[in-house]
């Protein structure tokens, strides 16, 4: 018997109690990247979300479903590392934003910032990977739900 037992996966679809089919079984979580640099603009990563993937070819920051027994932080850094590579060791929590439109479901977005760029497209669900300045993140085409997201998310981000 092994004293080891692995956690259930998250992918798939959940139909909701709202009434609404979401990705991710036991949620869904990512992150928006933030880099500072002295007399510059404040810059966000995005990831150009596959034409394979839900409303591909749109921005959004990267993330995916939660597995059972994952945190929404492990979980958005765990997805994140899939795809858009590895991350600085120097990082550091600004903030988070959750969004639970239903009693079972919710999108958790971690804001962290961290001390230099890096990413780029690590598998299919990932067609691009860029550093954006903040002012110019509205004028992209937008995940539906980044977008909602966004207002929220750009208040922490510019809180500091």
């Amino acid at each position: 018997m092994s004293l080891f037992m692995a956690s259930r996966t998250g992918d798939g679809f959940l139909r909701c109690s709202d009434g609404h089919s979401r990705w991710g079984l036991f949620g869904a979580a990512g992150i928006v990247f933030v880099l500072r640099r002295e007399d510059e603009p404040v810059l966000v990563m995005l990831q150009q979300r596959s034409v394979w993937a839900h409303e591909g070819g749109t921005w959004s920051c990267a993330g995916g479903a939660i597995d059972e027994g994952e945190t929404p932080l492990e979980a958005a850094l765990r997805e994140a590392s899939e795809e858009v590579g590895a991350i600085p060791e120097r990082r550091t929590i600004l903030g988070e934003y959750l969004f639970a439109p239903a009693t079972d479901w919710s999108y958790t977005t971690v804001v962290l910032e961290v001390d230099h760029p890096f990413g780029g497209s690590m598998n299919f669900e990932t067609d691009a990977v860029a550093w954006v300045p903040v002012e110019l993140v509205d004028h992209l085409d937008l995940h539906a739900g980044f977008a909602e997201a966004w207002p929220h998310l750009r208040a922490i981000v510019e809180h500091r």
